[in-house]
């Protein structure tokens, strides 16, 4: 099998120790959230599977246009999503049996459901961190002000849901946000939502936050306001989808799941539009 770039066996350590260090930095707190030990034994296989496959194809798309080798190949990136798979099962299954919430006398199920609801949002963190902590392979491929991957509008919506749901999923399983989303009258929850369109313009154009300069200062304002709406509704898809899957919006009446939507929304947005500027490799002089 030929691939663009044959790492040595140390490169691999490496990466596999920046995999093992972003899974645990943004996974950790929902290694420790108690609703969602719950979930993996609780929700519908099948929904679990789903869960699975809409995270390998959020892996494929963040590796595609923001991952550690630009130049890679499909293959390689089906690869490398399917590599920080495996390891966000191995460090959740680690991880849960360490605080004991995994023991001999469980069910297989039970154990296959936590770990693999713990597992997928870790692989996410995985995927960020070998690509993010990393120093030494930021020129492959000279791929140095290619809008391609920069500033592209498909390239600019998948990074803005992989930090969405990195955010969102700390919070989606928790009882907070039904509470919240059911105590909120409709002018608080309007509030809200203009709160968090609000908070990505500031992130995005008004913050001087890093990387702005790279991936959005060359919008118009037809296409600044663009990017803030696509972000909105990148953060708005998160929420539901995290909310969904880990059984928050079950049984629910619709004003209630768009309330939750509303409320989980804020700290989506937080991450669409910090990761559009955050999650991407910046290469050498940019």
């Amino acid at each position: 099998m030929n691939f663009s770039h044959q790492r040595t066996i140390s490169e691999s350590l490496r990466e596999y120790g920046r995999g093992i260090a972003g899974g645990l930095m943004f996974s950790l707190p929902l290694l420790y959230t108690m609703e969602v030990w719950w979930a993996g034994f609780a929700l519908h296989p099948a929904r679990v599977l789903l869960y699975v496959a809409c995270t390998y194809v959020l892996l494929v798309l963040y590796n595609r246009f923001a991952g550690l080798r630009r130049d890679a190949s499909l293959r390689e990136v089906f690869i490398d999503s399917v590599e920080e798979m495996g390891l966000g099962l191995v460090i959740a299954a680690v991880v849960l049996w360490a605080t004991g919430r995994l023991g001999a006398g469980m069910s297989t199920a039970e154990i296959a459901g936590k770990v693999v609801m713990e597992g997928m949002t870790v692989a996410i963190g995985v995927s960020v961190g070998t690509a993010q902590l990393g120093g030494e392979d930021l020129d492959d491929g000279g791929m140095d002000g290619d809008d391609r991957w920069s500033s592209g509008y498909l390239p600019q919506t998948a990074i803005a849901l992989c930090g969405a749901v990195l955010f969102v999923a700390n919070v989606a399983p928790t009882e907070e946000i039904e509470v919240i989303a059911m105590e909120s009258p409709p002018a608080m929850l309007l509030l809200l939502a203009a709160g968090s369109v609000l908070l990505g313009a500031l992130v995005l154009h008004f913050a001087g936050v890093h990387g702005a300069d790279r991936h959005v200062h060359r919008d118009t304002w037809v296409l600044g306001l663009r990017g803030i709406a696509t972000t909105y509704a990148v953060a708005l898809v998160a929420a539901a989808a995290c909310l969904h899957f880990f059984g928050q919006l079950d049984g629910k009446t619709g004003p209630i799941i768009l309330a939750q939507c509303v409320v989980a929304g804020v700290p989506a947005v937080l991450g669409a539009s910090a990761g559009r500027l955050l999650l991407q490799i910046r290469a050498p002089g940019s």
